[in-house]
């Protein structure tokens, strides 16, 4: 399952990721991370059935966990195909039919956010699913 942990500037510096895994056994795939000094954001894959485990290690380090299991939303009624997500979704989740018409393959998403920050229309948005 992909998890989103969201580590604040208090923490930042602290290796509170290696900590957890260290302390639960605990294995993270990281497909995308990106860390400065005000805060640090990681999007990871967790076997699910130690997704309780690794959260609660993670939280009370002081990060924020939640699930990341619904795709990208894509509202088709916003959306204006300009093709600003297609130019920075870093697994290819949009591109073009020979009509030029906007496909979506929501198999693809990793849920990294990228797309949703880019589109000028709000178009495309990420559920909180805790």
């Amino acid at each position: 399952m992909k998890v989103k942990i969201n580590i604040s500037s208090e923490i930042v510096t602290k290796p509170i990721l290696a900590e957890a895994i260290v302390e639960t056994g605990v294995l993270l795939n990281v497909s995308q991370a990106h860390f400065d000094r005000s805060h640090g954001e990681v999007v990871a894959d967790v076997q699910e059935e130690l997704f309780e485990k690794m959260k609660s290690a993670l939280v009370s380090k002081g990060a924020v966990v939640r699930k990341l299991d619904t795709p990208i939303e894509w509202d088709e009624d916003e959306c204006v195909e300009c093709g600003a997500c297609m130019s920075v979704c870093p697994t290819k989740v949009f591109s073009l039919d020979e009509d030029y018409s906007l496909l979506v393959d929501k198999s693809k998403c990793i849920q990294c956010g990228t797309c949703v920050e880019m589109c000028p229309h709000n178009a495309l948005s990420l559920i909180d699913n805790g």
